[in-house]
């Protein structure tokens, strides 16, 4: 099951105590107290795994290591070693508190949720000319608190879009190596699945239904995901009694959802074109044609028409790598 709303407490570490220590050795009396370790610091970084919120799931508190304490002989504590949380890329973090919101948009790219505690100073770092046996340390101070609403929009530069059973997974695994569940019933993809196509990032988005933008069906839980995609394809199934009707309840909850995704660069590709007629195929697409849009008969079984769909992807590489 696809996680992408999350809500975690965290606690960074806090400083260790400073020592109060002195040396015994006559030639060289006078404290040796050494200093807490800092405690560490959590953060945030991007991976490339939409799954990369489960981590969360059932984890409500996540606190991180606490630096030691300072000991006698001049000798630091330990700092805590910082914890790095791995979260997918195309994730929000909200600190729930202050409303401070960033987004994670590349692999690698890590910001800092808490930080630790500054550690205690140690006796050693109180001595003076009037004080020579300084019997005071101080103790670490507190690391960062706080809670964090991670929120996943997926980033892809294709979403395919169309009503359940459009065959949007099986276009998926036939263009990369995702492996979305396949069979002929509603609602298969019961997640959002992505592969790559030489450098694009495909997103097979689940199936829309009629009132999915009023939270029917699958909800508005993955129309959010759509945001995020450049390009969508729009998989309509020729063996639909009325593919015109099919295309025209997705636009309306794309709509409805949010007007900006009908602005979308949209490619419209008639699936399953071997379960009927050339006659009917033609009759489809003719419909779809006079809204002047662009469709394309495709079938997985057709090596011709899935080398059209390859060449609009390859324009798209080439375009996104020029």
């Amino acid at each position: 099951m696809l996680i992408d709303d999350v809500t975690v407490k965290l606690e960074a570490g806090g400083g260790g105590k400073g020592a109060v220590a002195f040396s015994k050795v006559k030639l060289a009396l006078g404290p040796t107290g050494g200093d807490g370790g800092h405690g560490a610091s959590i953060y945030f970084e991007g991976i490339r795994d939409i799954n990369g919120l489960l981590f969360f799931a059932s984890r409500q508190i996540i606190r991180a290591e606490r630096g030691r304490d300072g000991r006698g002989k001049f000798l630091d504590g330990r700092r805590g070693e910082d914890m790095i949380l791995k979260v997918p890329t195309g994730t929000t973090v909200t600190n729930t508190q202050t409303g401070f919101a960033r987004e994670i948009s590349e692999p690698g790219q890590r910001i800092l949720a808490v930080g630790g505690g500054m550690g205690g100073r140690g006796n050693f770092k109180f001595r003076s000319a009037i004080n020579t046996t300084p019997m005071q340390a101080e103790e670490g101070s507190d690391g960062d608190m706080g809670e964090f609403k991670l929120e996943l929009r997926l980033i892809a530069d294709v979403g395919f879009v169309g009503l359940p059973n459009a065959g949007k997974s099986s276009l998926l695994n036939e263009l990369t190596n995702a492996k979305s569940k396949v069979a002929n019933y509603a609602f298969t993809t019961l997640e959002p699945h992505l592969g790559a196509y030489y450098g694009l990032i495909l997103a097979d988005i689940p199936g829309l239904i009629e009132g999915a933008s009023e939270g029917k069906g699958l909800g508005v839980k993955f129309l959010k995901h759509i945001e995020r995609t450049k390009t969508l394809f729009h998989l309509v199934s020729a063996e639909s009694e009325d593919p015109i009707k099919d295309y025209k309840i997705v636009r309306k909850e794309l709509e409805s959802f949010n007007k900006d995704l009908t602005k979308k660069d949209e490619f419209i590709l008639i699936t399953k074109s071997d379960m009927v007629s050339a006659e009917q195929m033609q009759d489809i697409v003719k419909t779809f044609k006079k809204g002047k849009k662009t469709v394309l008969p495709m079938s997985i079984l057709d090596e011709n028409s899935m080398t059209e769909v390859k060449k609009i992807l390859n324009a798209m590489n080439s375009v996104a790598t020029a």
